[in-house]
């Protein structure tokens, strides 16, 4: 796609969300201000409608995850009406006078709501925004001698009024959804436009997308490895690097948009449970299209000679077939059996070299991909009769979801924490904000309630983006009223296109979701209500309770959470080493390496996804410490960091890719030793110099995880290379060497006989040990460039010290 096309999508995708959130703030601005009496009376926060529409439709929100918000205000209603009911009564109204006792109300509800992990952090936000108007409100009307002649209605009364405005604003995200698509992408059908802001649509076409982003991607990687001339191919290679980034984003945005189909068409989750997961049935296309290219980027030299052997030409087209049929299936898919047979293209193969292990790697690869692409099929509508064995293991399945479900109830020592500091945090910014001024005391905390979050966050980097957003979406209404102060009936247009730039501003770098969430809610209040006084006066005030709300949310967050994002990224790269090696350990035990028979097994692919969420966490420190502010500490290298994360995302790659060819290799050899004579002394060999190769790696990152985990310079300086560290130069070569040797008797023992089935057996063994040997090669190589990267920011931290890795 064109940059001029480009722009255009990006255009469309931000005015579609601008749409649909000046849809929603319509519905409640005409609601608010021009509905009948009782009506109006019961909404008495609009405030609160505005903010609980914009957190809804904030994320490009779709009808599925405005249904689920609607969902989650309706719960956080029925809490806070429930709590909120009772404290009321058993304190009395009356004793809200106190500002102590107004805020320990709300300290203690938010605690209470914050604890359970099994809810929802949206609903927790909203629970919390609710009790800050609760209880401050109840503060506000007690203080006047008229309010305590009628208690009795500020205990029922109230609550509804808080509880109203919130359903409102959740009802007008639904309604704005439900519009016809007036902006949406130029390539989506008249049926699109005319329905309601699906997920299923945005999930289709983004899944369409992937799929020609799949295609021209390996039509990229077959001309760069058959060209004739080297710059050429790198030429070629870079277009397909910028295409694998932009195919990571596009599974990331299915991934997000999963959860909304739920939502849209409950019947998936009765009707098509394996087809759920839309996302993880396209990573059996993105991890062999990822292998091709980490392959390429470690060819030698160009022209490849053993390409010229293999016709690869024709399995690019079928692969392509495919994955042009995969354009023009719906959004759900399952994954049939995975075959194992070889394309006869595959068949000259036959000697394995040092020189050619790349591409060895880059075919193994091409032939998972074709294996992936011809076992994904469209699910099929109607309910699937399941077998006796498939209800056991649903049951089972069912017990497991009730015990974890369980697990999330019960209390830990992360939920524990975050109750904590949302309870603390509410406390103090509710009672410096009534000290401060009682009337506008409501801005503190609601500037908060909605900003926490369960993990880590760049504390200084968001405040400083709510505070500015606060301050510019203020200044904007105050001016637009001094401008339509002769009009006030138009004074709400000028909403209008504050909420297209918002929509902008949320996906920007500098302000993020936080400032442009607040950059709206800024200029909504002011513009979006009548008959709160002066503007000016408003804007002030409001500004001046956000800031004190920001500070006790800092304040907060530095003493419950001491440690910086920097040192953070240090321990969690240590933490993921760990998990590399539990891998590598896992995929080479005895269990795997047993006449390299055992296939997959869950405690790997548990261990997988454990090293996948480590590897995604030390990327969100290391994104959060580049944004800190240093103060007195040493600036972080983010330079340095960056590159530790790209080797430990290639040895992520390359060690999923070995656990594949380690179960291929395991189903070929059972065939081969029915052909072979005497196998167990070839398969002893390869067992042999997997195990060297085990050792040496895990030691090396062992080394690595102890001089990153300790922060001592002295450690630092004792550490020798005698730790693991890889210390002679052709290590490498002669390890990759006696492996490549053993993997040619291996090859030369198979009996092909006559006919085909001989042929096949052999290629596929010379494919899988070839694949196998570049991934201890290039493993090899990543640690080496691991350890002079981590070198550098031994240095960094430590100009004193003298370590060698």
């Amino acid at each position: 796609m064109s940059t001029t096309g480009r722009t255009c999508m990006l255009w469309r995708v931000r005015l579609g969300s601008a749409y649909r959130t000046i849809l929603a703030c319509t519905v409640i601005y005409l609601t608010t201000l021009y509905a009948p009496e009782t009506l109006k009376q019961l909404v008495a926060y609009p405030a609160f409608s505005y903010l609980t529409t914009i957190l809804i439709v904030s994320a490009d929100a779709t009808l599925g995850e405005a249904l689920r918000g609607f969902w989650h205000a309706l719960y956080a209603c029925v809490q806070v009406l429930s709590l909120s009911i009772v404290s009321l009564q058993l304190i009395g109204p009356a004793h809200f006078t106190s500002h102590v006792i107004a805020a320990l109300a709300v300290a203690v509800s938010a605690f209470v709501v914050a604890l359970p992990q099994v809810t929802n952090l949206m609903c927790k936000r909203i629970v919390f925004g609710q009790f800050v108007i609760l209880y401050v409100g109840t503060a506000i009307h007690c203080s006047t001698s008229q309010a305590h002649r009628r208690q009795d209605e500020v205990v029922l009364m109230h609550p509804i009024q808080v509880a109203s405005s919130t359903m409102l604003g959740a009802l007008a995200s639904v309604l704005a959804m439900l519009f016809p698509n007036l902006v949406f992408y130029h390539e989506a059908s008249f049926l699109a436009f005319l329905s309601p802001h699906l997920g299923y649509h945005q999930v289709r076409h983004t899944c369409r997308k992937y799929a020609d982003n799949a295609r021209k991607r390996l039509n990229l990687y077959v001309d760069a490895i058959s060209s004739q001339d080297g710059l050429a191919a790198l030429d070629t290679i870079s277009q397909a690097q910028h295409l694998a980034e932009v195919g990571e984003k596009l599974l990331h945005n299915i991934k997000q948009k999963q959860e909304a189909l739920m939502w849209e068409r409950p019947e998936i989750r009765i009707r098509k449970p394996s087809c759920i997961d839309v996302e993880k049935n396209l990573q059996d296309i993105d991890v062999p299209l990822r292998g091709m290219g980490i392959a390429l980027t470690s060819c030698p030299s160009f022209p490849v000679a053993m390409i010229k052997k293999v016709n690869i030409d024709d399995i690019k087209m079928r692969i392509g077939h495919k994955l042009e049929q995969l354009e023009r299936l719906t959004p759900f898919y399952m994954t049939k059996k995975k075959g194992h047979s070889l394309d006869r293209s595959f068949w000259p193969l036959e000697t394995i070299s040092h020189e050619g292990l790349s591409a060895f790697f880059f075919l193994d690869c091409l032939k998972l991909l074709q294996e992936s692409t011809e076992a994904i099929e469209e699910c099929k509508q109607g309910t699937e009769i399941q077998s006796a064995s498939g209800s056991k293991n649903q049951g089972i399945c069912s017990l497991k979801i009730s015990w974890s479900t369980l697990d999330h109830i019960i209390p830990s020592k992360t939920s524990l924490l975050f109750a904590f500091k949302c309870s603390i945090s509410l406390g103090l910014a509710v009672l410096f904000g009534l000290i401060y001024n009682e009337k506008e005391a409501y801005w503190a905390g609601l500037t908060i309630a909605i900003s926490f979050v369960t993990g880590r966050q760049a504390t200084f980097t968001l405040a400083n983006a709510r505070a500015q957003s606060t301050a510019m979406g203020s200044i904007y209404g105050i001016l637009c009223c001094f401008i339509f102060q002769k009009f006030e009936e138009l004074s709400f247009l000028p909403i209008l296109p504050w909420l297209i730039i918002t929509s902008f501003l949320r996906h920007s770098r500098m302000y993020g979701q936080a400032g442009g969430i607040s950059a709206a809610v800024g200029a909504l209040l002011i513009l979006g209500r009548k008959n709160y006084g002066p503007p000016i006066d408003f804007a002030i005030a409001r500004i001046t309770q956000a800031v004190i709300g920001i500070i006790c949310f800092i304040t907060v967050e530095i003493v419950s959470c001491p440690v910086r994002a920097a040192t953070l990224a240090k321990l969690e790269f240590s933490v993921s080493l760990g998990a590399l090696q539990e891998c590598l350990k896992y995929i080479l035990s005895e269990n795997h390496q047993n006449n390299l028979q055992a296939s997959l097994s869950p405690t790997l692919r548990q261990k997988q996804e454990k090293l996948k969420s480590h590897f995604n966490q030390l990327e969100k420190f290391v994104g959060e410490a580049e944004l800190e502010p240093n103060f007195w500490f040493i600036p972080f290298n983010g330079a340095h960091y960056r590159k530790l994360l790209n080797s430990l995302s290639k040895m992520m790659d390359l060690s999923f890719s070995m656990s594949n060819k380690v179960e291929s290799l395991s189903q070929v050899l059972k065939e081969f030793q029915l052909a072979s004579e005497n196998p167990q002394s070839y398969i002893k060999d390869i067992k042999s110099d997997l195990d060297l190769f085990k050792s040496k790696v895990c030691s090396s990152l062992q080394c690595l995880q102890e001089l990153s985990f300790n922060k001592s310079p002295a450690v630092h300086d004792k550490h020798d290379i005698e730790l693991g560290t890889l210390q002679k130069e052709d290590t490498e070569y002669y390890n990759l060497t006696s492996f490549l040797q053993h993997s040619n008797d291996v090859c030369d023992g198979i009996n092909t006989g006559e006919g085909e089935e001989g042929e096949t057996l052999k290629s596929q063994v010379v494919l899988c040990l070839g694949g196998l040997g570049f991934c201890i090669s290039s493993l090899l190589r990543e640690v080496k460039e691991m350890e002079k990267e981590f070198e550098e920011i031994v240095k960094w931290d430590n100009p004193s010290s003298h370590v060698v890795v």
